[in-house]
């Protein structure tokens, strides 16, 4: 009778794949298992990775050698150099760092602001604006590239990095439901307490909610910043001028001016043009995972 009871209670999370495995060697089996299969998944990930770091340290020589070679042997740093000597890279890399990091800041700014705004604040059409800001989410970059492209065209801003910093200071529909979504599951005490104390809506926002929103402000933080360093479509659609090419953009150009493909250059420029967005993960991954597992979904 009492096996019967025991089976009872375990059969609403009893699956099939627990009834097959015996007791005592299931979990360990399973679990196992799903590393193993975790572990070949990263393994995967990172056998391209490598290869680009073996292949910008090698010498002309040894990168088509047969057999392949993982391990440079020996090292040789010149592909590094050669990055600088035929394209202005360091100039890349500098548009690129400015472009990314302007266009994040303002992109935390917008969408901070119009999160707390719709979460917290109350005006007449509130639920149908942010219907409609949520619909926008459904239409594809490539349709919005013609009528930005004349849109700054008409404010004189191609061929500048202004076409690629101030679409990001309007906010984007994501950010704004990101945001929101954080400050919805953040106590509503907070925003009573700011106001009793006759704090304004833009004081409470400043000293007490965007404090507490770093979770949320580094995830939207590190997934603008890889959006625009690894945008390739809008600074080949706004720029002309070689000296204010991105990295995308200018390791385009560097692969399309190749008779002959350097390969060792090439993938010299490469990894040095991913190391600030590995940086900047490395550094902000705390509050990144963290901001993702806060943000509720409260609606």
């Amino acid at each position: 009778m009492a096996e019967g009871c025991d089976d009872m209670r375990r059969s609403p999370n009893t699956t099939a794949l627990d009834r097959l495995i015996p007791p005592g060697i299931g979990g360990s089996v399973l679990g196992a298992v799903l590393d193993a299969i975790v572990v070949l998944g990263a393994a995967s990930m990172l056998v391209p990775m490598l290869w680009m770091v073996s292949t910008s340290l090698k010498p002309p020589g040894g990168i088509l050698s047969i057999p392949p070679q993982l391990l440079p042997r020996p090292i040789d740093w010149r592909n590094y150099v050669r990055v600088f000597e035929q394209e202005p890279f360091g100039v890349f890399l500098f548009n690129s760092v400015k472009i990314s990091s302007l266009a994040t800041v303002g992109m935390l700014l917008s969408c901070a602001l119009a999160g707390f705004t719709f979460a917290r604040l109350r005006f007449p059409g509130k639920g149908t604006l942010f219907s409609l800001l949520m619909a926008t989410l459904m239409v594809p970059g490539a349709v919005t590239l013609v009528p930005r492209f004349i849109l700054m065209r008409t404010l004189g801003w191609l061929d500048t990095h202004y076409a690629l910093i101030v679409p990001s200071w309007t906010g984007a529909a994501f950010g704004i439901f990101l945001l929101r979504q954080h400050y919805l599951a953040m106590p509503q005490d907070l925003l009573d307490a700011g106001r009793i104390d006759g704090a304004s809506y833009f004081s409470i926002f400043w000293q007490i909610f965007l404090p507490l929103s770093k979770p949320a402000l580094a995830t939207l933080g590190v997934l603008t910043f890889l959006g625009s360093w690894n945008d390739l479509m809008g600074p080949l659609i706004m720029l002309n001028s070689t000296e204010k090419f991105t990295v995308t953009l200018g390791l385009t150009f560097f692969r399309g001016q190749m008779t002959d493909i350097a390969w060792g250059p090439l993938m010299a420029a490469t990894v040095m043009g991913i190391l600030p967005t590995l940086t900047l993960f490395a550094g902000a991954q705390q509050y990144f995972v963290r901001g993702i597992v806060t943000t509720g979904l409260k609606g």
